[in-house]
């Protein structure tokens, strides 16, 4: 294997092109049989080797200082960094992040997984080497939609007018995960097919000097360009085309399902396994499906995401079911909330559908544009809970973040009826900006029908089952815990508690929880997120000046990485064994 020669990126310098092309070959075939083995970005990774070999060949990192858009393009980086055995044998797999990670490598210059950042993250780069004095390349690689993100437009207008060296770099393979949305890659387009030279370029427009190099799979030509830019004295775009999952079949043809794979979607000959289960009823699909009815039912009903189709199961068959129905903002989200706000101004019904992790790009408009303005906007908070996920990925800050706007009505269902119910509720009312936290556990149905109007309920809680001495609050995907709780404390202490659904985030039931002084002594708050600034500590608040005890379980304030589940939930007590342990001590003190 030419990777063999390869420990560090200077030894790239001793290769042939020929060698380099052979090189890139081999990378793609050890990314194709990791992600295929534990799951992880495909297409980014493989239409990106070549032009990160030139990179690294023309460039001198970590020097140069080189800042990966997401970090979903690293898998070839990390290969000639020193951390090829991460991809090597299965057992190693785990070794390394899926993302940039500066405690893996001094070529990596910052912890990223959120799309949008790099040329903001470089121009400040570039800004502080000019004020020491300092002299080397700063580059930028964006690409996959990210150019679509506000920050991305924000660090482009500034870095434009930097007045010294940095390098953006443009990987335009036309897709962000999904097919690219908007204005701005009808321009890419267009540069595409004329070589560069339409009179239309947004990147000069800015004022940026601008290269194409339209063989962005081709070392040579990458080579080339790359060298022309180098040490350059002022900022410039270098846009490459390339080909999104470049050197496998399947990915070329299948692009948006190849960002991102699971394991095991590819057998021995690479081809893609088809499965031959019955596809069975999910979350994804009741919403689709509750969404495909009440268009046919309410013609101003729309469905609003920021390009991650994927998350809510909205395939290119459903897109185009929904027509003029459905809008994709690109990588956007403070505008998908700002869009949507203004939707339900208008008079329209927008749903917008927004992943946990990524909600946090977007407090600002969520407090301003739509809240402030009380705008009746459904909001599908999607894959919210702890989890074993990237430190980039985490889902666990949602309810923290959004628990505290005012005006909002952020809602936790339980079952798949009672989500269905609130959801109609909030797509109907015209009272509230209203969020939705889709569970993220299985799906579970009572078979009954729920025709509750919140708008008479709101910060109501719902008692399940009544009992005494130890009441049990297990908001959204953790009730199905406290049932467990209850269960164990019943066995364990012999002691009926209470269960209680609290069906709402942002807000207590204080007549309940007055009435739990009756006949209680202890009160257990569970929420699948961060404790601090999050759904219990409301509760140990209002009870703060009562001898009521409280006992809050939930996620401590820390960013975690790929730590299993089972480790997390031992180290937040969240098992019942040791929930109930805690409560004893609490009923054998007599308190």
């Amino acid at each position: 294997m030419i990777l063999d020669k390869v420990n560090a990126p200077e030894d790239l310098k001793n290769l042939s092109t020929s060698e380099m092309s052979t090189l890139a070959d081999e990378m793609r075939e050890l990314i194709i049989n990791k992600v295929n083995t534990i799951g992880g970005h495909c297409g980014p990774n493989l239409g990106i080797a070549e032009a990160t070999i030139a990179l690294h060949y023309v460039f001198n990192s970590p020097t140069d200082k080189i800042v990966f858009d997401v970090s979903h393009q690293c898998y070839p980086h990390k290969l000639v960094t020193g951390r090829k055995e991460g991809f090597l044998s299965p057992e190693n797999y785990m070794k390394y992040t899926g993302y940039t990670a500066p405690e893996e490598s001094n070529h990596d210059l910052f912890k990223v997984g959120h799309t949008s950042t790099s040329v903001s993250l470089a121009t400040g780069l570039a800004k502080a080497r000019d004020l020491k004095g300092e002299n080397y390349n700063v580059i930028a690689l964006i690409g996959d939609g990210s150019l679509s993100g506000g920050e991305a437009l924000e660090g482009l207008d500034n870095a434009a007018v930097l007045g010294s060296n940095i390098i953006i770099v443009v990987n335009d393979n036309d897709m962000s995960i999904a097919p690219n949305e908007g204005g701005l890659y009808k321009n890419l387009k267009t540069l595409r097919e004329t070589n560069g030279q339409a009179e239309c370029n947004f990147f000069k427009s800015l004022g940026f000097d601008y290269l194409l190099i339209k063989e962005g799979n081709n070392i040579e030509k990458l080579i080339e360009g790359f060298r022309k830019v180098k040490d350059i004295n002022h900022p410039v775009v270098v846009h490459i085309v390339t080909e999104k999952g470049h050197g496998l079949k399947a990915a070329t043809e299948n692009k948006e399902m190849f960002h991102w794979i699971l394991p095991n979607t590819l057998d021995e000959n690479k081809e893609i396994i088809v499965s031959n289960s019955t596809p069975s009823e999910d979350w994804n699909s009741i919403t689709k499906d509750y969404i495909v009815n009440k268009i046919k039912e309410d013609d101003s009903v729309v469905v609003v995401n920021a390009a991650t189709p994927g998350v809510f199961g909205f395939d290119a068959n459903y897109r185009k079911e929904l027509g003029s129905h459905y809008v994709d903002v690109g990588i956007a989200e403070e505008h998908a909330v700002a869009f949507s706000s203004g939707i339900a101004k208008g008079g329209a019904k927008p749903i917008l559908n927004v992943m946990s992790s990524f909600i946090q790009r977007t407090y600002d408009q969520l407090s301003q544009d739509l809240c402030l303005n009380n705008s009746p906007l459904t909001l599908l908070i999607w894959w919210g809970g702890i989890s074993g996920a990237d430190a980039t990925h985490l889902c666990t800050f949602d309810m923290a973040m959004m628990g505290n706007i005012p005006n909002l009505v952020y809602m936790a269902p339980t079952n798949k009826e009672e989500y269905l119910g609130m959801l109609d509720w909030s797509v109907n009312q015209t009272q509230y900006p209203t969020a939705i936290r889709v569970p993220s556990c299985g799906l579970n149905s009572t078979g009954i029908i729920d025709t509750t109007d919140y708008s008479k309920e709101i910060n109501k809680f719902k008692t399940i089952k009544s009992g005494e001495q130890i009441a049990i609050i297990g908001l959204g995907n953790f009730f199905h815990l406290g049932k467990q709780v209850a269960e164990e404390i019943k066995t364990k202490l012999n002691i009926n508690a209470t269960l209680i659904n609290p069906r709402f985030i942002t807000g207590i039931d204080e007549e309940l929880l007055d009435s739990l002084k009756n006949n209680h002594d202890v009160v257990i708050t569970l929420e699948d997120g961060e404790l601090n600034g999050g759904f219990g500590e409301k509760i140990s608040r209002y009870y703060g000046n009562s001898d009521m005890k409280v006992l809050n379980y939930g996620a401590y304030k820390e960013f975690t990485d790929r730590i299993p589940l089972e480790e997390l939930y031992k180290r937040y007590r969240l098992n019942p064994e040791q929930i109930v342990e805690d409560a004893s001590k609490l009923v054998k003190a007599g308190v």
